[in-house]
């Protein structure tokens, strides 16, 4: 059940019709059943999973509040950890594994014959299980009550608007709102509503058209590789991915409004970055700060001196591109991104120009830019961009190959004219759409315009997605993780 389709809007608001009609406790359980309905329409097998870990996590973490014994509430922690680790390694990364072995067995000389297993990845399995783990840690640590009630805690984990693609929601910022009672607020539906068009805008129009000549490219119906073809593919997919998962991202965010509750934003014009650093705290920023406090913070952070922390951050990411999914060409991303953080604080310890990158950084002004901070705004879109190269390419090898084709040979035929007139037509409204956003600080076109004008600029998105939605059906990026 994709967002993108006529049956989820249809199942949206059968939902929100029955719920508000029924009492707060009925509400949640009602709720509950939805998910459930909802995660099983791709596999009903993949219920037993998220229901077991469900209720390991509950067990475990009532264990581990109730006992003032150090040990006790170890190995429970161990446990719940252990069976979610375990899990997502054994749908995610298994064959990953074996395969890898194989490949460094043959390396060494050694002929191997190994079969994969025929695994199926259920859907969204990094999401809860990430959201999972940040609920037994905290309540590990007593920063978080655990929950009182099994219902709460399963709704929690698997209320259906995050359940597939996040964002990943804090147990400290849903968990409350599960479990108090939500009044209806015609502000709150109106906005979830103009979310929700804004998304389908996202990922029907932007994204679906500029996956098509991502895909033309990285699958050479563009000609073989050459700086254009590795501009048009690197900057399609740039703004398939932004479109497609932001997309996501306000759908989601709409579609809990119009039940009551609140996601947090995940992301704030990313492509607008001045620095890797700034980029992070615009893009996913729901993953960006579970890694930083549940990872990079762990690992010592930037304490230790600045070869650790260079470590730290080296392994965040690279931990964090394993994530995204099982193939080399996630964790040679992250590494990317490890490399170009650690690069970018060690420049800022040792310059003047890094200082100012530091303040530039911190700086959220709305204002309209200077020349500086567009040339920095321009570097760090193409260095994102080489990134997203290896995320998008089907191993490292390829991924190579393409950039080194695309900084090698020069060659240009009429086609790449149409190709770029085609990217710039579906990449400049998300441009201005950000800029807008940036400027007046909103969440979504014209957040805080008058009831009207918001009902135009409402009826004008529904109207380009109907007219201009592409003709390729992709389903959303990030199911896959």
């Amino acid at each position: 059940m994709f967002f993108d389709t006529l049956i989820y809007l249809l199942f949206l608001s059968l939902v929100v019709g029955v719920y508000w009609r029924l009492s707060w406790r009925n509400q949640n359980a009602f709720l509950l059943a939805a998910s459930y309905v909802f995660y099983g329409w791709w596999d009903w097998r993949f219920l037993g999973l998220i229901f077991v870990s469900t209720a390991v996590d509950f067990v475990c973490a009532h264990a581990i509040e109730s006992s003032s014994n150090d040990a006790k509430r170890k190995l429970a922690l161990v446990i719940s950890v252990t069976l979610n680790l375990g899990f997502l390694g054994y749908f995610k990364y298994c064959n990953f594994f074996i395969d890898s072995f194989a490949l460094v067995v043959e390396q060494m000389g050694v002929s191997v014959s190994i079969s994969t297993l025929q695994i199926v990845l259920p859907p969204g399995i990094s999401f809860y299980t990430f959201q999972a783990l940040a609920y037994i840690v905290d309540v590990y640590y007593r920063r978080l009550k655990p929950a009182s009630s099994f219902v709460d805690y399963a709704l929690f984990i698997s209320l259906f608007p995050h359940l597939i693609a996040g964002p990943i929601q804090r147990p400290s910022h849903l968990l409350p709102q599960v479990q108090a009672a939500r009044s209806y607020d015609s502000e709150k539906i109106f906005n979830g509503i103009l979310l929700i068009i804004t998304g389908l805008f996202r990922k029907c129009v932007i994204a679906d058209n500029c996956a098509l000549l991502a895909d033309g490219a990285f699958g050479g119906k563009l000609g073989e590789g050459n700086i254009f073809v590795l501009a048009i593919g690197a900057y399609a997919f740039a703004w398939q991915i932004y479109g497609d998962f932001s997309g996501y991202s306000n759908i989601a965010r709409g579609s809990a409004q119009l039940l009551g509750f609140h996601f947090m934003v995940n992301f704030k014009q990313p492509y607008l970055a001045v620095s890797l650093q700034d980029f992070w705290h615009r893009w996913h920023i729901s993953l960006s700060t579970w890694l930083r406090d549940y990872l990079y913070i762990p690992l010592g952070g930037n304490r230790g001196g600045e070869w650790r922390t260079f470590r730290n951050l080296f392994m965040t990411m690279a931990i964090g591109g394993g994530w995204h999914g099982a193939n080399w060409t996630f964790i040679v991303w992250g590494m990317l991104h490890g490399c170009g953080l650690g690069l970018e604080r060690l420049i800022s310890r040792t310059s003047e120009i890094g200082t100012g990158i530091q303040g530039w950084v911190r700086s959220w002004s709305g204002k309209t830019a200077s020349f500086r901070t567009w040339l920095q705004r321009i570097v760090i879109f193409h260095v994102v961009c080489i990134g997203w190269v290896f995320f998008r390419a089907e191993s490292v090898g390829h991924a190579w190959h393409f950039l080194y084709l695309g900084l090698t040979r020069v060659q240009w035929i009429p086609e790449y004219a149409t190709a770029t007139i085609f990217l710039i037509m579906f990449t400049l409204p998300m441009f201005v759409i950000d800029q807008i956003n940036e400027r007046r600080g909103e969440e979504y076109l014209f957040e805080r315009a008058h009831p009207y004008g918001r009902v135009g600029i409402g009826s004008i998105l529904i109207g380009a997605t109907l007219l201009f939605a592409g003709s390729k059906s992709n389903a959303f990026i990030y199911f896959q993780f």
